[in-house]
């Protein structure tokens, strides 16, 4: 059945400066050159053209944010440390506000609405939809306002904050497409149990927008 524009949300996550090598940013994501960022641009506008409505994600960290490894004394990058009863990861310093590595580096043109996340200091936040410690954003509401029943998601990474976000929509009763060639994972092995995981929760994915499209 053809998916319905009028319905149907497209997802942009964490396109931001600091991801990618295009701006050689603090948490690079292989494989996000110019001509990443280029293709996404072209599948935006086509999707626009259709119809489709773009939101699009942003970590918005506080600079002393839990995840960073520069707020916990002789603590290196991506170590992981226990905080109460939950493990967290430390990240190098990564798209704090206010900062150009936060900045999100898609043609605003082509973004309809964007939704900050992970601004709680105090926990991560992969997901679009809610930060480890249950704080929502205001992504659900969005979509229930405009009654959205379906969703299109791609960007970065697929291991982390994709496969995040997609896990919470399920849970929200989403159906869900992940579109794979505008999508990139931080590491092959741990991105390709996240996709097997995605396929398992019932995410239709597709290899090219063109096979969406169909």
């Amino acid at each position: 059945m053809p998916i319905d524009p009028t319905n149907t949300s497209i997802i942009l996550v964490d396109i931001q400066a600091d991801f990618t090598e295009v701006k050689n940013g603090n948490l690079k994501v292989p494989g996000t050159d110019q001509e990443y960022i280029k293709v996404v641009e072209q599948a935006l506008r086509i999707l626009k053209n259709k119809g489709f409505l773009v939101i699009a994600t942003q970590d918005w960290h506080p600079p002393n944010h839990i995840s960073f490894f520069t707020n916990h004394p002789q603590r290196k990058p991506f170590e992981e440390i226990v905080i109460g009863q939950r493990r967290q990861t430390l990240w190098p310093p990564h798209c704090v506000q206010n900062t150009e590595g936060a900045k999100i580096i898609i043609r605003e043109e082509l973004i309809d609405r964007v939704v900050k996340k992970g601004q709680n200091p105090l926990y991560d936040s992969y997901s679009a939809f809610q930060d480890d410690g249950g704080f929502e954003t205001e992504l659900g509401s969005i979509l229930k306002t405009l009654k959205m029943q379906e969703l299109v998601v791609f960007g970065l990474a697929i291991d982390y904050c994709v496969f995040s976000t997609i896990k919470d929509a399920i849970k929200r009763g989403y159906p869900v497409h992940l579109i794979l060639e505008l999508s990139r994972g931080v590491d092959p092995k741990t991105t390709e149990e996240a996709i097997e995981q995605m396929k398992n929760l019932g995410v239709h994915i597709y290899d090219r927008l063109s096979d969406f499209l169909k």
